[in-house]
């Protein structure tokens, strides 16, 4: 950054350094141009500020007011004044606290402002290596890896020539880049105790990042684990140990694990701590990653289960959501159930931003190199675009078909035969086709036939296996401006799964109001607070009764939520999950680091229903429809309260905000009873 200053000019570094620990952490080339340009250095500790005041990690406003006493464009008393005003305009509808913090994080980026002292030894420093150049890893990753994303990370991606690009025109970015990424942004990373644990895993059910995760160990696995490793003897796995690992460097602090570990409710089981005190686990969780899956794991816990899916590796890891972000916990949560077959299309949008921005890609393989294949199209058309998935796998799979249909009728080979009828079988069953397929092709290249139908098969191979379809998005593409194609899809029969990311607001491009956002509701293009209630999408799909829909809250309710995903997949035919996502700019009270609770609050007073609608059932002469969410037990307005979208209103217009506040209760309340009859019916 420093090769950007001109002569004598001014660099202010955000860091918690003393002039001497500043000596070993520049790299040599930054104090050499330091000293050579005579660049005048300044430091302040912005976090340090931030916790002291209570805005945490929001150090905006102390680094601005710091700029301006450096920079001199105006008079300091003069700068401090003006951004004081802006600070009572922008933040007053949040409340006088939150302004009287600002007020207070102006006055000390002014004060606590630090020159160093520029060492004449500076000028002799040495250039020193910058970044890792990787040797491990899938070939293909570690090549893009060291010579395209590290150049453009460093923010040196002008200086690439063209012929960099020529080995990657196919237009795909190979998966697992993110995790060479290890960009280390928390301030604070959780602390895990082996003594209190209780081997729930919800921790790593709810983390956005993955980057807290369990794993099972042998004795000996332990004995040669790194020296900072914690464990205890793993529960229902006799000579088994069981280990919390947390990768510091991918983690961005957010506390969501902390926030729902069952064991801090008596004990300190999770803790943040400053991620200097952690940075020995970051060895632990690597070896974690090398150790082997345990069969008996997915004996004694499903894989369907709370427990049991975290015992399973995420396919979506170190991505670039916000810190405590809704979204990612549930497609994480997919790709542990069904990633190693997933196609996702994908909508423009927050899960565009979080799942591949250029130049890493978050999501990845497991240890067969089965992982994810996502695309991302336009905004309005990822539902077509998902669609045509559909079609041509479904057209390449029918062709198999036939050639395996062929050899299982005419095979010589007993064992060729078998393994084609056993995929014949499993055809439609996304779980049992993987190794009916690996059987397959297994037999098949063994024997060595090379009749015109095996080769067919084998020569398509990758496609022999039953995918899963899914079609990511958030509640702009799925209400409003994708909501034709939505329809035409789920209507149209064919075995697709939908995952609507569900904010209430357009969350990528600013916050802007959408046909999910509910009365009351402030955001832009309703800064007056929505008049009109949101659309109920669920409702909408409900009515062909043939559509699986599900709304889901994880934080509320996680065995409801996996297993709303586990019946949508199995489903053969459309499913429609729509997921409950606290967003940053929802303004909720506590930071994202309580997304989870606010999740659950959603659903306890009655602002969020959890419900399932199965089409399987009506065929059994059942209802179909199951309201999983209970009567109300907490206050409703009370719930309001807890987000600045709705309370900003009840500053700017305080009866207008009673009046729809009300509205919007009687609207949920109205919903809960039509609901609570349709789950009667006999």
């Amino acid at each position: 950054m420093v090769q950007d200053i001109k002569d004598g000019g001014t660099f202010l570094l955000n860091c918690p350094w003393s002039a001497e620990e500043l000596e070993e952490h520049l790299p040599g080339q930054a104090k050499r141009y330091i000293a050579e340009h005579n660049i005048k250095l300044y430091t302040i500790d912005g976090i340090k500020i931030g916790k002291e005041i209570g805005l945490g990690g929001r150090i905006n406003t102390v680094l601005q007011s710091a700029f301006f006493k450096l920079a001199e464009i105006i008079p300091e008393e003069e700068a401090i004044r003006l951004m004081k005003e802006a600070a009572k305009k922008t933040y007053g509808r949040k409340g006088d606290d939150i302004v009287n913090m600002n007020y207070a994080a102006i006055d000390a980026g002014a004060q606590q402002v630090v020159k160093v002292e520029v060492p004449a030894s500076w000028k002799d420093a040495q250039d020193e290596v910058l970044g890792t150049v990787y040797t491990e890893g899938r070939p293909e990753v570690v090549d893009f890896v060291n010579n395209i994303q590290a150049k453009v990370s460093a923010q040196e991606g002008n200086k690439l020539p063209v012929s960099a690009f020529t080995k990657y025109m196919t237009g795909n970015t190979p998966s697992g880049a993110a995790a060479y990424e290890k960009r280390g942004i928390a301030v604070d990373v959780p602390c895990w105790s082996n003594e209190t644990c209780i081997q729930c895993n919800q921790c790593a059910y709810v983390c956005p990042h993955a980057a807290i995760r369990p794993v099972i160990m042998t004795e000996e696995e332990l004995a040669n684990a790194p020296e900072a490793t914690k464990a205890k003897d793993a529960t229902g796995l006799p000579g088994l140990k069981f280990a919390m690992t947390i990768s510091t460097l991918d983690c961005t602090g957010c506390g969501s694990c902390v926030n729902v570990c069952p064991g801090n409710k008596k004990n300190d089981t999770l803790v943040m701590r400053p991620i200097e005190e952690q940075m020995p686990q970051q060895e632990v969780f690597a070896y974690g990653l090398k150790v082997e899956d345990k069969p008996e794991v997915f004996e004694k816990f499903k894989e369907s289960t709370v427990k049991g899916s975290q015992f399973k590796q995420p396919l979506l890891e170190f991505s670039g959501a916000c810190a405590g972000c809704g979204e990612t916990p549930y497609a994480k949560l997919m790709t542990q159930l069904f990633g190693d077959r997933a196609y996702i299309a994908n909508a423009t949008g927050c899960s565009s931003i979080w799942g591949n921005s250029s130049p890493s890609t978050p999501y990845t393989v497991n240890k067969k190199g089965h992982g994810p294949a996502w695309s991302n199209s336009l905004f309005e058309d990822a539902a077509e675009f998902g669609y045509g998935m559909v079609l041509a796998n479904n057209a390449i799979r029918g062709a198999l078909k036939e050639k395996v249909e062929h050899v299982a009728e005419n095979g010589r080979n007993e064992n060729v035969v078998a393994a084609a009828k056993e995929w014949l079988d499993t055809f439609a069953n996304g779980a049992l086709n993987g190794p009916a397929t690996e059987k397959l092709i297994a037999v098949l290249e063994e024997t060595g036939c090379k009749s015109e139908n095996v080769e067919g098969i084998l020569k398509q191979k990758e496609y022999l296996s039953k995918k899963s379809q899914w079609i990511f998005g958030g509640d702009g593409w799925a209400y409003d401006i994708g909501f034709g194609g939505l329809d035409h899809v789920i209507a149209s029969g064919k075995d697709v799964n939908i995952m609507v990311f569900d904010t209430e607001v357009y969350s990528n491009t600013g916050g802007q109001s959408s046909k999910s956002t509910p009365t009351g509701a402030t955001a832009q293009f309703a800064a007056g607070g929505k008049e009109v209630k949101k659309k109920d999408l669920a409702q909408i799909a409900m009515s062909y009764g043939y559509v699986y829909v599900a709304q889901i809250s994880m934080g509320a309710d996680m065995n409801q939520c996996i297993k709303a995903m586990v019946e949508a997949e199995s489903y053969p035919g459309p499913s429609l999950i729509i997921a409950y996502a606290p967003c940053f700019n929802h303004g909720i009270k506590g930071g994202m680091k309580v997304a989870q609770s606010e999740e659950k609050q959603a659903v306890t007073s009655g602002y969020w229903n959890l419900l399932r609608y199965d089409p399987r059932l009506a065929e059994e002469g059942k209802n179909p429809f199951m309201l999983d969410s209970k009567e109300a037990s907490t206050d409703y307005v009370d719930f309001l309260h807890n987000e600045v979208r709705y309370t900003a209103l009840e500053r700017m217009d305080p009866e207008k905000a009673k009046m729809l506040f009300a509205k919007q209760e009687k609207e949920a309340k109205g919903r809960y009873e039509y609901l609570k009859k349709l789950a009667s019916l006999d």
